[in-house]
């Protein structure tokens, strides 16, 4: 087998991993990864500009529009202008988001940075 090779197999594996997580995600909370990792990014930095929330986790702004509309409809989340410049809004999460995002289990990235984390610099390197 070539390098090429066990890449790609690699590659299909993480694929698969990620998938099987979003539907274990999906079934035991009813969020997709990427709505519980905006949560999260609000959980930890408090209430952000949509603009913000897609720099931090490398979304387009329109994705994170959107993403922000569902969670705001199931109370997750709510948008509230600016004190200091009006023409923003800024999103941050409710009671009901914060305890949803404290009670979501682990997502397989942060799960995978804190295992690599551990590793010596030269297997980390391979």
């Amino acid at each position: 087998m070539t390098d090429h090779d066990e890449i790609l197999i690699a590659l299909r594996r993480i694929t698969r991993a990620i998938d099987l997580q979003s539907k274990k995600l999906m079934k035991t909370t009813g969020l997709t990864a990427p709505q519980l990792v905006i949560m999260q990014t609000l959980r930890r930095e408090g209430m952000m500009s949509p603009s913000a929330i897609a720099k931090t986790v490398s979304l387009s702004q329109a994705t994170i529009t959107s993403i922000l509309d569902r969670l705001v409809k199931r109370d997750y989340v709510l948008r509230e202008r600016s004190g200091t410049d009006k023409r923003i809004i800024l999103a941050g999460l409710t009671d009901k988001g914060l305890a949803a995002a404290a009670a979501a289990p682990e997502l397989l990235q942060s799960g995978f940075l804190r295992e690599f984390r551990k590793l010596q610099h030269w297997e980390g390197s391979m």
